[in-house]
């Protein structure tokens, strides 16, 4: 038996039935074996705080916390208590649970702009919702996303833009256009191109780059004037970048926004939130336009995750939660920066984003974005008890967490270093990981050789 075998055997015997089972291995893209090196672990066991453990024992201070869905830590506290709380009385009945109204009155004390929320169970729910009411609203078929953005949802309309649009029909996929962020002419030419048909644009309101000359206002501005709606996805930068969202730091209304993740600490709760004029139209009172089939799952209130979010809310609320993830993302930043430059490998390293959601790049000898040396650095960091897709903090991760994982970091460069003298191949054990989307997977017998030590 090699080592590697050795250090993952559970995780590699539960890989070998996932495959045969569910068709990528699991059951969100971002998370298969696809994305992470052959020397990673494959399934986590249970998360405590900042740290995850793999079903072979190991212990790793963990950086894509849920895909950014954890803000406070996993299987935090009082977020359990309420949800254990919620569960004895049942999740899920015939007609509305008053905590509904709870929830929804917490999360509109948040988020100032909004005057009404319709709650649901992922990010794709909510902008898919969204513009599904824009479209109601203008009496239009196309829509715009920011083509620098990398997700938006799952539906059609979204899929349809990337390579991974088999499936999707042709006709669907010319409903959505792109823009670039940033580029405001590229937002002017959508609505010059495409005249009185775009429903709406959508966006996140940043992501490693902050918005330049007035970007977001000006963006809002040119929909408006052509009678589009602007809808900004805050999955992850609400509760991220300022409690009350990132539209609240950049001091700007849309007039509808997406939610989740961090909501509800990893449990499954988004909200589609939003001015009454176009909110109203998924209601029961309006008569003025015809019924918008809004949102309507099965699962959307379940009691437990309203639980989750107002106890998660309320610990926002309540505790320097921003605060905390900001000075310790500065931290973290501050010690890769100067590890990076003590190897003398700021060409071929880089941290990107505002401190409390960091991430980093690879480059190769050239200069060019790289996979294989992404795949050796997250290699060598899962070496040093360090599982970092991301680098984004919780309120959780303790100075202590930030040193070790600095020390990690200083470990893995050195390992970068000698990758770039004699080639990354020489340091990296089997395949280089991939993009998510990519029109087809690669030959496994080529793409997978046999693991070398």
């Amino acid at each position: 038996m090699n080592l590697f075998t050795s250090q993952f055997r559970n995780s590699q015997l539960l890989a070998s039935k996932a495959h045969a089972l569910i068709p990528g291995g699991c059951h969100t893209y971002a998370k298969g074996d696809d994305q992470y090196p052959v020397l990673a672990p494959g399934f986590i066991q249970r998360g405590s705080g900042a740290h995850v453990f793999d079903v072979d024992g190991h212990e790793y201070i963990e950086y894509g916390m849920g895909n950014r869905a954890v803000g406070l830590g996993h299987a935090y506290p009082p977020v359990v208590r309420a949800v254990r709380e919620a569960l004895q009385d049942g999740c899920n009945f015939t007609r509305p649970s008053a905590i509904e109204l709870d929830c929804a009155e917490s999360f509109l004390e948040l988020i100032e702009g909004a005057e009404m929320v319709k709650f649901c169970k992922d990010g794709s729910d909510a902008t898919s919702g969204a513009l599904r009411l824009a479209r109601a609203y203008t009496g239009r078929d196309m829509v715009a996303c920011c083509a620098d953005h990398p997700f938006f949802s799952t539906d059609d309309w979204f899929i349809g833009t990337t390579k991974m649009s088999a499936g999707i029909p042709a006709s669907v996929s010319a409903l959505t256009a792109t823009f670039r962020y940033n580029d405001i002419a590229s937002v002017e030419a959508l609505f010059e191109d495409y005249p009185g048909r775009i429903a709406a644009i959508i966006m996140e309101p940043a992501r490693a780059d902050e918005p330049q000359d007035n970007f977001l206002h000006e963006a809002m501005r040119i929909a408006h004037e052509n009678g589009a709606l602007f809808i900004l996805d805050e999955m992850i930068t609400g509760f991220r970048w300022h409690m009350r969202g990132a539209q609240k730091l950049y001091g700007i209304v849309p007039d509808l926004s997406c939610f989740g993740k961090a909501l509800g600490n990893g449990f499954a709760i988004s909200a589609l939130a939003g001015k009454a004029e176009y909110m109203r139209l998924g209601g029961l009172h309006h008569t003025d336009f015809p019924r918008v089939f809004l949102l309507s799952t099965t699962h959307g209130a379940e009691t437990h995750a309203m639980a989750a979010a107002i106890a998660t809310m309320a610990i926002y609320r309540d505790e320097p939660v921003i605060e905390r993830l900001y000075e310790q993302g500065a931290k973290l930043a501050a010690g890769i920066n100067e590890a990076i430059a003590g190897h003398r490998l700021q060409d071929h390293v880089r941290l990107s984003g505002r401190p409390c959601c960091l991430t980093y790049s690879t480059l190769d000898g050239n200069g060019m974005p790289s996979q294989a040396f992404r795949t050796l650095f997250l290699q060598e960091t899962i070496r040093r008890g360090v599982l970092m897709p991301s680098l984004v903090v919780s309120y959780t991760h303790s100075d202590a967490d930030i040193a070790r994982t600095i020390d990690a970091v200083h470990g893995a460069l050195g390992i970068y270093v000698r990758a770039l003298n004699d080639g990354v191949e020489s340091c990296l054990v089997g395949r280089p990981s991939q993009v998510v989307y990519r029109r087809f997977n690669e030959d496994p017998a080529s793409s997978c050789p046999p693991p070398r030590l």
